[in-house]
């Protein structure tokens, strides 16, 4: 009886660290007295609360407001030198890690090509690891001082039995890639689909912020989306729930082109980075490129799209219309109030195609959604899906109330 008192008593005390820190972690700095009033925990609790974080290092003081009436509140914020955690995006192309500091700020950079691999699941965790090793190395942390690592996957992870990943893009099935990091990694390492990671981390420190709901467009050499749904109440620990769709393979021409999915007339079939590299080259008048790779080849695309009326210029057009047709179907099947375009691909043609895209959704959503919809490019930059896959380390933490390994 007394060790399940103190079970209880130790869950309740985690609970409320969890709640309060996973608040100052969304809000930013925020003063005992407004604390209290968000969670409805006792004046009382939240002092003791805010005091065991602060001395544990994961909270300190962050100046002071003024307050009506009374003398200044003090605000308190999350440390973003508490500790560092590690990002991975696994694509099609290329592996990109970064090392962020808590509240996500960028610390340290690293991209691995995965072409020689071919898309071996042993060879891309050993570049995994390598890139780990590196950009901890480059910032001068020592692997077991990370507070974890994750892992975006362009596919879906099953749990159980440690974490097996299917992602046919890569040509995996129930691949162990838990395990395989882990034989190397001395740090919790987690794992998501990236376009789901990508989600929750536009919401939280990109263009989804302030947003209801919000659709994350992934383009890259596939295509993916994510639903991201800010919380109803903050107790939810994240403070955002992210779900994965594949919207790339819902259908938007009848008896259209094959995809790689054996389907046929898939999104993904039009706007993927690659049908989009394919559209141009089958046009009359297409030059030959004079990259190799479908990045540096969708730049030169982009370059050559700045002539009007040339045949970069119509296919991205082409590109704009099926993609603003699947956007319109987003919007009228799920009422966002943002959709956001993003991957490596979105931020390539995103600023070319941007208003067309937005013209195609105007002549094909319900007019009362689209009235109630901003279409927007990611804020995140060029380590967006890494940064994306940083916030489950983040969330592991603030859901064990600041304390590292606990889960």
């Amino acid at each position: 009886m007394k060790r399940a008192v103190q079970q209880t008593t130790r869950d309740l005390r985690r609970h409320n660290r969890s709640v309060l820190l996973s608040r100052l972690y969304l809000q930013g700095p925020t003063s005992r007295q407004d604390l209290t009033q968000m969670s409805g925990l006792s004046s009382a609790t939240v002092s003791n609360v805010v005091a065991d974080l602060i001395n544990d290092g994961v909270v300190g003081e962050a100046g002071s407001v003024d307050s009506d009436g009374g003398r200044p509140r003090t605000l308190i914020q999350v440390r973003s030198e508490y500790g560092h955690v590690v990002g991975v995006d696994i694509g099609e192309t290329h592996i990109e890690i970064g090392l962020f500091d808590y509240t996500l700020v960028t610390l340290a950079t690293a991209t691995y090509p995965v072409a020689g691999t071919r898309l071996d699941p042993g060879a891309v965790a050993r570049l995994v690891v390598a890139g780990v090793n590196e950009v901890a190395g480059k910032a001068g942390v020592g692997l077991d001082a990370l507070l974890g690592v994750g892992v975006g996957v362009p596919g879906a992870v099953q749990a159980g039995g440690g974490e097996l990943v299917h992602a046919p893009t890569l040509g995996w099935s129930a691949v162990p890639l838990g395990d395989m990091l882990r034989r190397d990694i001395p740090v919790p390492v987690l794992l998501d689909n990236c376009a789901r990671t990508l989600g929750q981390a536009e919401m939280w420190r990109g263009a989804g912020r302030g947003a209801g709901r919000v659709v994350v467009a992934l383009l890259g050499v596939g295509v993916g989306a994510a639903v991201a749904t800010a919380s109803e109440s903050f107790r939810d620990i994240g403070g955002t729930t992210s779900t994965a769709s594949e919207w790339g393979h819902t259908v938007v021409t009848v008896d259209g082109r094959r995809c790689r999915c054996g389907s046929n007339g898939c999104l993904e079939a039009y706007v993927g980075a690659e049908a989009v590299l394919a559209d141009y080259l089958a046009l009359p008048d297409a030059m030959p490129f004079r990259h190799e790779g479908a990045e540096a080849r969708l730049e030169e695309l982009v370059a050559r799209a700045e002539v009007p009326g040339s045949a970069a210029a119509r296919a991205l057009d082409r590109a704009a219309r099926y993609l603003g047709i699947g956007i319109a179907n987003l919007i009228n099947l799920l009422s966002p109030d943002r959709v956001v375009l993003s991957g490596w691909a979105g931020a390539t043609m995103g600023p070319a195609i941007l208003g067309d895209v937005r013209e195609t959704v105007r002549a094909h959503a319900l007019p009362y959604m689209y009235g109630n919809v901003r279409i927007e490019l990611g804020e995140l930059g060029p380590e967006a899906a890494a940064l994306g896959a940083a916030t489950l380390p983040v969330v592991q933490v603030l859901a064990a109330g600041g304390v590292p390994g606990v889960g």
